[in-house]
């Protein structure tokens, strides 16, 4: 997705979730959080949990997932 390919209106993007980096699936503007369900546009996306394929808002988000869940959440 480039930059200057954004969409009008804001649509939740698809994401496949890797070890340091992420494939797009569907293109969208954001993703939700798995904790919180904030919105977290796509650009900004920094934590997320490739084990259970989640994206984390902050930090904060991430550590509350891993006192649930453990480090693999299995």
């Amino acid at each position: 997705m480039n930059i200057y390919d954004r969409n009008l209106t804001p649509s939740e993007a698809v994401i496949r979730y890797l070890d340091g980096d992420y494939v797009v699936v569907r293109p969208g503007s954001f993703v939700r959080c798995a904790v919180s369900g904030k919105p977290i546009p796509v650009e900004e996306l920094m934590y997320w949990n490739v084990d259970r394929q989640e994206p984390y808002a902050d930090a904060g988000a991430a550590l509350e997932a891993y006192r649930r869940f453990g480090l693999t959440g299995k």
